[in-house]
């Protein structure tokens, strides 16, 4: 009786490619053949040109269910987040920031921003960091070609900023944002996220970002996972501000901190490229004032 684990399949796969299988185990020095070991290739993802047969399932038999369609638009957007997650080696680096002097700032201009007719939003001074940290890690702002050969540093930086919407998520872009003002980024967030959700958002307006912003600070959590959305090779996730215990010594201060969730591409970007933007990021968000030079 042979010590090898390997599936029927397996087996036959092994047989019809005239391959010992046991001899093979020996080589790879595990006892757990896969068809993979066999073809030398690995699975296809599951989704679109994947083997989903086994997701097949006739659910109605184990209780009452109903039917939603995808919408097309949905149907899109999941194929391409399924390849993203299948092809890009990604890594997730958490951090977090002080926000005590963008919402001192942001307090002191409310005035102002009543006349102009302005929301500024938390979120603007998160584009206009992000904006310089591109321009001072240009690996970040880049794209990797399609067979993973060359690097396309990029000499414009388009922020894109996921909007969640009734019919599904939306990405409109910020263009050349690291050439405006914190209130020209203000009412182009309000401008664009409006529009998305009306579905107003033109084909023009939503591709060719630099790197992507995910904000969930309004809804919740305390950090998440965000996938990267190619051809990009980073994108920032943020969730909603908390009330961190810093220590000066033996005194306690209490301090509000927005959680960073930074996904990136691991063929182009290191660990320590990575917690050096974000660190670089936290420091922008620290002290406004460094955004306004």
């Amino acid at each position: 009786m042979s010590d090898i684990i390997a599936s029927p399949s397996t087996r036959r796969l092994a047989r019809d490619n005239d391959v010992d299988i046991e001899a093979l185990a020996r080589r790879l020095g595990r006892t757990t053949i896969g068809p993979e070991d066999i073809t030398g290739k690995a699975p296809a993802p599951a989704g679109p040109g994947g083997d989903t047969a086994f997701w097949d399932v006739d659910h109605g038999q184990y209780g009452p269910v109903r039917e939603e369609p995808m919408s097309r638009f949905a149907q899109v957007a999941a194929g391409n987040l399924a390849a993203a997650q299948a092809l890009i080696p990604a890594v997730t680096h958490h951090d977090r920031a002080d926000v005590s002097a963008v919402e001192a700032f942001r307090t002191a201009l409310k005035p102002e921003a009543q006349a102009r007719g302005v929301k500024l939003t938390a979120l603007a001074f998160h584009v206009a960091a992000l904006a310089r940290c591109l321009r001072a890690f240009p690996r970040f702002n880049a794209s990797l070609t399609p067979d993973g050969e060359t690097l396309v540093l990029k000499d414009f930086v388009h922020i894109g900023i996921a909007v969640d919407t009734p019919h599904g998520l939306m990405v409109p872009v910020i263009r050349d944002a690291d050439t405006k003002g914190l209130w020209q980024i203000g009412a182009e967030i309000a401008d664009l996220a409006a529009r998305a959700q009306a579905r107003k958002i033109g084909p023009d307006e939503m591709g060719g970002a630099s790197m992507t912003i995910t904000n969930l600070g309004g809804i919740g959590g305390t950090g998440f996972t965000p996938i990267v959305n190619p051809p990009e090779v980073a994108i920032l996730g943020i969730t909603r501000t908390e009330t961190i215990t810093v220590w000066d010594g033996d005194t306690p201060r209490p301090v509000p901190m927005v959680p960073l969730d930074l996904s990136y591409d691991h063929r182009v970007i290191n660990g320590a490229d990575a917690a050096r933007f974000l660190a670089h990021y936290a420091g922008l968000i620290g002290d406004p004032r460094n955004m306004l030079i």
